[in-house]
Order: structure tokens, then C-alpha cells, then sequence
């Protein structure tokens, strides 16, 4: 059953929900015919834009910074409807630290091992930031749908263990170094324009899709402009809804179309930069950001 909305927004109760178990689900927050819109959009990029000579692999502006370099990712990150439902949580006042596509392709092994989001952020162990997984594809148990830790989000950051497996989506391959139980374990099914909030702290992870159907995910990361980067020397952010009284991000603008030369020059000081935190304590030259410190 979906969580009530009302006039679009969390009532009370959901937003205690959310606090109590460090996540929330499913919201209907975008409709089917819009997420399917979303979907098809998607694939035109990959279809237009695999063999067109990026300087990266297409795969990496996927999943690092797509609101970079895909007006796609912006528009889907600042959709009023989404907005709505983050401010109930978050508050007034939003940025934007990052929208990824995370794919598993049909009867694939990818997974996402069983981490924290916060883990190699630099942000701390805060409470001001939520990441909203919104489905353009049916999220099920068969398809590698997320699985939450209820209460995990209690924790500080847990240590970590870098695997930089192959059939890992993360960028380090990062699993928390705690048992989780199996009986411990949310599955988190989304349909298609159905989305989830949870905590930084929260630990999840997904299994592999073994349906004949992609698993595709939109994933946004939203600040409270009051965090702040406290290991690299600067950061970036958008501004999605309110004001940033803070400062504390460099706030940069969303592309005026795909893969721009601009946005694309923006995109490789902001992933460099990044980098020399995300990646920090491993020489490791594989993931997402392996050229970074190369």
C-alpha cells in the first residue's frame, strides 16, 4: 500500500515513519505514464550517445553527476511532485549533491552490496541528507530491488571493506563489515513511478535482476544546505527548491543539453575534485573514479 499523501506531501505520521526506521516506501509520487516517458527518454540517450565519442564511458555520466550533463537527470531531480515529498522530510530548502541511473540489465549478476551512503562522502554522519530512488522500471525482488536495515540509520559510519568486485555497482565495491541477517532485510518493491526515501546512514544493498526486463532506477541525493564538506577542500551542489543561506557548496547550473562541451569541461573539475576524497585510502585503479587518482 502506498504511503498517503496529502496535497501531495508526507503527513506527520510518515515523516515519524521515515525517522523511526531510516526509510520510507513505496511514495506514488510521478505517474506511471510520466516514469515510462522518463524510461524512453533514457534509452534515447544511450542509444544516441554510446559509440558518439565521449571522453568518458557513457556509463560513468550515468552514474556519477548525470545532472551535470543530462538535462534529463536535473529535470527529473527538480520535479515539484518529488520536491514536495523530499521537503517533508528535509525541509524547505534543497540542493542537489547528485543524480545517478543505476541499471541492471536483464538476467545479469550486478548487485549492490550491503553499505552505507555516507560511508566516503565527507559529509559526516549526518541527518541532512536523503536519497529518494524513484522506479522507471519495476523494482521487484526477482528484478534486484533494494533491501533496508530498519533502525540501521542509528549507527555512526560502520566500517567498511573495498572489494572493487566486478558484479558490484558501487564505486568501491564498499560492504559494511557487519552479519546482516537475511530475516533483517526490507525488500523495498517499487513500481514504475513509485519512489523511496532513506537516511545516509541506512544500511542497504540489492541482489542481482534476473528478470528479462531492465531494473532501472533514478536516484537523487538531497542536502540541507547546512552540511557540509568536511574532508575535501570544496564541493558542488544544485540548488533544487528554497535558498542556500550556507554557502557551503560550489553551486553550479543544470546543462543546456546533453553532453555539452561546458558541461562536460564542469563535469571533469567536479569528478576530479570529488575524487581525491570519494577515493581516498585506496590505490585501487578500478570504479568509477579510478582515473581520478591514477
Amino acid at each position: 500500500m502506498n504511503i498517503p499523501l496529502a496535497n501531495g506531501r508526507l503527513g506527520r505520521a510518515a515523516v515519524e515513519r521515515y525517522w523511526e526506521d531510516g526509510y520510507l516506501h513505496p511514495i506514488r509520487a510521478i505517474s506511471p505514464a510520466q516514469a515510462a516517458e522518463w524510461r524512453a527518454e533514457l534509452e534515447a540517450i544511450e542509444r544516441d550517445w554510446l559509440d558518439a565519442g565521449l571522453p568518458l564511458p557513457l556509463n560513468t555520466y550515468k552514474r556519477v553527476n548525470a545532472n551535470c550533463v543530462m538535462p534529463l537527470a536535473h529535470r527529473i531531480a527538480t520535479h515539484p511532485a518529488i520536491l514536495d515529498v523530499v521537503e517533508g522530510v528535509l525541509g524547505p530548502d534543497l540542493l542537489i549533491y547528485g543524480v545517478e541511473f543505476f541499471i541492471k540489465e536483464p538476467r545479469t549478476k550486478h548487485r549492490v552490496s550491503m553499505h552505507q551512503d555516507l560511508t566516503y562522502w565527507g559529509l559526516g554522519a549526518i541527518d541532512g541528507m536523503v536519497t529518494m530512488w524513484l522506479a522507471l522500471s519495476p523494482a521487484t525482488r526477482a528484478s534486484g530491488c533494494m533491501n533496508f536495515v530498519a533502525g540501521s540509520h542509528r549507527n555512526p559510519i560502520l566500517p567498511h571493506e573495498d572489494t572493487f568486485a566486478e558484479d558490484n555497482l558501487l564505486s568501491r565495491g564498499q560492504e559494511v563489515r557487519v552479519e546482516v541477517a537475511p530475516e533483517d532485510r526490507v525488500a523495498i518493491e517499487l513500481m514504475p513511478g513509485e519512489i523511496s526515501l532513506h537516511h545516509g546512514l541506512t544500511i542497504h544493498g540489492s541482489g542481482p535482476n534476473t528478470t528479462d526486463d531492465r531494473r532501472i532506477g533514478a536516484v537523487v541525493r538531497y542536502l540541507r544546505p547546512e552540511v557540509a564538506q568536511e574532508v575535501g577542500e570544496q564541493d558542488y551542489a544544485m540548488l533544487a527548491r528554497g535558498a542556500d543561506r550556507a554557502r557551503n557548496f560550489i553551486l553550479f547550473a543544470p546543462p543546456e543539453g546533453n553532453f555539452t562541451p561546458e558541461s562536460l569541461a564542469l563535469y571533469d573539475e567536479i569528478r576530479t575534485t570529488q575524487g581525491k576524497f570519494l577515493m581516498k585510502g585506496t590505490k585501487n585503479d578500478k570504479g568509477l573514479y579510478a582515473k581520478v587518482n591514477a
